[in-house]
């Protein structure tokens, strides 16, 4: 998943940012409003996270000027305004969630995976499973056959991806797009980096692998050891 934080606040910031990042989110960070309306125009996100008080144009404003170009995007309001007019405010002009400073990063999260599950067109299975791998979502647990192993977040996300989209072809920059954020350098070898690594970890020496690669392309998870 694709998150977009819109905070001027750059302690708050950098916190939020690490909390979203070890659950395994793609997060890119706008510090007000004008750089936030850019990364919008050129990005699809999945979420945004925005603050109400934000410099020119603020939350309020850049969220009216979404809605009415028909951005869809679920958007969580981060607000010191605690007032009920100031919550009414923000969701009648189509936020669909509201969180007043201060906040524990843990609801933060809940609200978080909340959005994302009601925004999905697809039902958000607790357990996704290949041939003899399984992943728990929740707490970001992962098992080939009765072994649990240790994914890097990256790894997990890039997984996660994959199993979803079994048996059909990922390409390198749908990956890219998924687990890294607009710092990522679509030059690098990266994304074959930790694929590889990935590979590693749920094929190990198995004579039948799941992850296959397609030369040229990118690579395949099959639903079953081939």
């Amino acid at each position: 998943m694709r998150l977009l934080l819109v905070e001027d606040d750059s302690v708050l910031a950098a916190a939020v940012l690490e909390v979203l990042r070890d659950e395994s989110y793609a997060v890119d960070r706008a510090a007000n409003g004008r750089d936030a309306d850019e990364l919008v125009a050129i990005n699809d996100y999945d979420l945004v996270i925005l603050d109400w008080g934000i410099p020119g144009p603020n939350g309020l404003m850049l969220l009216q000027r979404w809605r009415a170009a028909g951005r869809a995007m679920p958007v969580l309001m981060l607000t010191g305004r605690s007032g009920v007019a100031d919550r009414v405010d923000g969701l009648d002009t189509g936020a669909d969630d509201y969180l007043t400073k201060p906040f524990a990063f843990d609801e933060l999260l809940a609200r978080t995976r909340s959005l994302l599950r009601r925004a999905s067109q697809r039902p958000q299975l607790a357990e996704l499973t290949a041939g003899d791998v399984s992943m728990e979502r929740a707490s970001h647990r992962v098992w080939v056959g009765d072994v649990e192993v240790e994914l890097t977040p990256k790894e997990f996300a890039i997984l996660e991806f994959l199993l979803q989209r079994r048996d059909e072809v990922v390409t390198r920059s749908e990956i890219s797009d998924h687990a890294w954020d607009e710092g990522f350098d679509p030059a690098s070898n990266v994304v074959d980096v930790t694929v590889h690594r990935l590979r590693r970890k749920i094929d190990g020496d198995h004579p039948k692998r799941l992850l296959h690669t397609v030369k040229g392309v990118g690579y395949v998870l099959k639903a079953e050891r081939a």
